[in-house]
């Protein structure tokens, strides 16, 4: 039961990841590639490129700030009517904050390489497609999508090939014992067994049976990938 814990936190915190983390800087970068004020552009890009550089600690230090019995999302919520919540009480809000936390410290960072593909495609395209009398959305549609479709493809691989492995800095510096249920995963784990037990071979066992998972994952979204789309990392 607890291996299965472990592991329903890890895949659930990467699922949540995929799902809302993986499309927002791909959002980010088609909503920047249609603004043609540059002081705006530029703007918005150092307002999003900032929170990356913002080291962990401090990012936790803000979420708890934020999200405390007296942080600022409370003092919203009262204000229009509600009751305090003690969200980093709260095992069911774990997932969602974190996920949450990431995506607002990783969105304009990760949005770079899109922009760089955007900025590869052939405006003659673009061109064309206005002779045309092609609106906004169908030069996104036919030109913009495909464009940078192969990268969509091999950075998805990329985060499945990650599907069982997350980061145990944030988490641990998250923790408290209302939330181990939902907040406990496999890299947590390893560091206590291997660092707080003194039991090396065993977490070195469970980093490679991790370590296997995803590079089989890898290999599958690769091969699926290859067959569906053409586009694949090999």
């Amino acid at each position: 039961m607890y291996l299965w814990r472990l592991v329903r936190n890890t895949l659930t915190i990467n699922l949540y990841e995929l799902l809302i983390g993986f499309p927002a800087p791909i959002i980010l970068a088609l909503m920047l590639n249609e603004v043609r004020g540059r002081i705006f552009k530029r703007s918005v890009q150092t307002i999003t490129y900032l929170p990356h550089f913002i080291s962990v600690v401090v990012t936790v230090g803000i979420v708890l700030d934020f999200f405390s019995s007296d942080g600022i999302i409370n003092a919203l919520v009262t204000v229009f009517g509600g009751k305090p919540v003690s969200f980093m009480t709260e095992p069911n809000l774990f997932y969602s904050i974190f996920v949450g936390s990431n995506v607002w410290q990783q969105l304009g960072w990760r949005s770079i390489i899109y922009l760089a593909a955007l900025s590869a495609i052939n405006p003659t395209l673009y061109e064309a497609a206005n002779v045309d009398g092609a609106g906004r959305w169908a030069k996104l549609k036919h030109i913009t999508l495909p464009g940078i479709m192969p990268i969509i493809v091999i950075m998805l691989i990329l985060q499945i090939g990650n599907m069982m492995s997350v980061g145990f800095e944030k988490v641990m510096l998250m923790y408290n014992p209302s939330i181990y249920e939902k907040a406990d995963v496999i890299s947590t784990f390893v560091y206590r067994k291997g660092l707080q037990d003194m039991n090396y071979s065993y977490s070195t066992a469970v980093g490679l049976f991790n370590s296997a998972i995803n590079f089989m994952l890898l290999i599958l979204a690769n091969t699926i990938s290859r067959k569906v789309s053409e586009n694949s990392l090999w």
